[in-house]
């Protein structure tokens, strides 16, 4: 299908400019434009984007003098909180390659995931390093730089804190004193942004199977490009180190729903996800945003927070948002200054919609992406009147989607019918790192196979019809069945099983396991609920397990799934 831009934001450009520079940068142009701007809130803390750059600029020197080379991988295994974009921009600038490790990881899924990209260099929280202090010793780590949270607590409101400072760890290095002893002096480096690795990052990819996904420096600049042009309008250039827009005629930052140098982004996204990383954290420092950073979830204190730091932007999964509307605060806070709320991972209700657009006066903004594509490929047009209630929204810039037949991949489908989504863009991934038999599976000629089902409109809107095999999506994460089936199939009585999801409108999807025994084999399903979970990180949980005679199948052998996914929704779950 030619692309169609009937309803193409007012402004944008139909093909954008990018720069073809390293990351970092994008810390050392803002640091330059907005030197006394705070980048960063954070419990009580206050960080602006020059300290930021000098900060990072210090942690890169301490890097390269513990040995750390451009291309070594450098694991952080962090919540968001001041410290993470320090480490961030300053690995980079050490050109080290960023390895997000999600905190909510298991034992023996961070165990996979330092060897399998061969971590040096791991970076973590003194409240949650007792996990990986047992994994790190089999694992290619040789720095481990320990943070601590209450760093972030001015002296004198550091006793009223409920976190103190924990001792660091024998053969740690502590992170604060670290970045104290080295001057803002990173090395020279020659970069080529279109092929030199900025992040890995691990997804279950279109299989389910772990898989670490290459995002070039090319690729993060670009997605962020992509997504600051679709809300704000221009081009960009780069002239002495800084990064500029300058826009059609009779065009301005003003006639567009996102700003420069003036926004206020309340961010709960974890920057260990795709979308918090670009969406959350690259795309708000190009910017010039002020990002008021949360460690975790909290409603009250998130919605106190729109007035008391002046909000203008928040977004989330859907998940995030049923809490809120449902919190007595919500009715009663001023949310006349939110320009943008911005939603991902999961398709956001209707009902949901309309209260959310009936308490704001600014819009509510659905997109749609992978780690495969960096972060994201289409999104709705920033604007009441061209949203479309069911649409994940429009390709951006130089992107291109078809819907491709699902038995041979090869024939494109008309207006309106179902088949595989495949993207092309610049920010479509280098590819799976050390697997390129995946890679030439999902990369065909240019072409991004998603493994996701879905259709086109007549005006171009791309719809989600089903999600990529059988991914589930627990308040915002992936959770791929195979993994946890893996897990269960390693207890010595299961001869095999499987896991669907149970729709909770709340939450999202429940994990259901069904599960059948060898012949002999003798379990409890509480034993096994408990085998497994204790191997899986928590947001994986599985709340029921149903042990059958036999698992139904078809006259291929093959699971049916469907079939079970429709008995998981007649089951009773305790929430917790």
């Amino acid at each position: 299908m030619e692309k169609n831009f009937k309803f193409w934001p007012d402004g944008n450009f139909k093909e954008l400019t990018y720069p073809k520079i390293p990351v970092f940068e994008f810390i050392r142009s803002s640091a330059r434009r907005w030197p006394d701007r705070n980048v960063v809130v954070f419990g009580g803390m206050e960080m602006t984007y020059r300290e930021l750059d000098i900060l990072s600029d210090r942690f890169a020197a301490a890097l390269v003098d513990m040995g750390v080379k451009k291309g070594d991988r450098v694991g952080i295994h962090l919540p968001n909180c001041t410290q993470f974009p320090i480490a961030y921009y300053g690995l980079s600038k050490a050109g080290a390659v960023y390895v997000p490790l999600s905190p909510l990881l298991a034992e023996r899924e961070l165990d996979f995931e330092l060897n399998d990209a061969g971590v040096e260099t791991f970076i973590g929280l003194d409240l949650l390093f007792a996990m990986p202090q047992q994994v790190i010793p089999n694992s290619p780590v040789r720095n481990t730089i320990i943070v601590s949270m209450a760093d972030c607590y001015p002296p004198v409101t550091a006793p009223v804190k409920m976190l103190q400072k924990m001792p660091t760890p024998e053969g740690t290095l502590d992170f604060t004193q670290l970045v104290a002893q080295y001057e803002p002096a990173p090395p020279e480096l020659e970069f080529d942004p279109e092929e030199d690795v900025a992040h890995i990052a691990y997804t279950g990819g279109t299989t389910g199977t772990p898989k670490g996904v290459i995002h070039t420096h090319y690729n993060v600049v670009v997605n962020c490009c992509q997504f600051a042009g679709w809300l704000g309008g221009g081009d960009f250039v780069v002239e002495d180190g800084i990064i500029s827009r300058f826009f059609m005629e009779g065009d301005s930052i003003e006639n567009h729903i996102i700003g420069e140098g003036q926004d206020v982004l309340l961010d709960v996204v974890p920057w260990f996800h795709a979308m918090g990383i670009i969406g959350f954290m690259n795309l708000q420092v190009l910017a010039g945003t002020t990002m008021v950073a949360y460690p975790r979830f909290d409603p009250g204190d998130f919605l106190t927070g729109i007035n008391k730091f002046s909000a203008t932007v928040f977004g989330g999964a859907p998940q995030l948002f049923v809490p809120l509307v449902e919190h007595p605060l919500f009715k009663e806070m001023d949310m006349s200054a939110i320009k943008l709320v911005v939603s991902g991972a999961a398709p956001i209700p209707q009902y949901l919609l309309e209260i959310m657009l009936d308490r704001i006066t600014g819009v509510v903004c659905e997109a749609y992406g992978l780690s495969e594509c960096t972060m994201g490929c289409a999104c709705n047009p920033p604007s009441r009147e061209t949203y479309r209630l069911g649409s994940v929204g429009l390709p951006i810039a130089d992107t291109e989607i078809k819907i491709m037949d699902l038995e041979t991949g090869e024939e494109e489908m008309p207006v309106g019918e179902v088949g595989e989504i495949c993207v092309k863009g610049p920010q479509v991934m280098k590819g799976y790192w050390n697997k390129p038999e995946e890679t030439a599976q999902v990369l065909r000629d240019g072409w991004l196979y998603t493994g996701d089902m879905g259709k086109l409109d007549e005006d171009g809107y791309l719809f989600i019809v089903d999600r990529k095999k059988d991914m589930l999506i627990y308040k915002g994460y992936n959770v791929y069945p195979r993994d946890l089936e893996e897990v269960i199939n390693e207890h010595p009585a299961v001869a095999q099983s499987a896991v669907v999801g149970k729709v909770e409108p709340r939450y999202g999807d429940l994990p259901i396991a069904f599960v059948e025994l060898v012949p002999g084999g003798e379990v409890t399903e509480e034993e096994l609920i408990e085998f497994a979970n204790e191997r899986l990180a928590a947001y994986k949980k599985i709340r029921v397990v149903r042990i059958m005679e036999a698992l139904p199948a078809s006259e291929a052998g093959k699971v049916l799934r469907r079939e079970l996914r429709d008995q998981a929704q007649d089951m009773d779950v305790t929430l917790e």
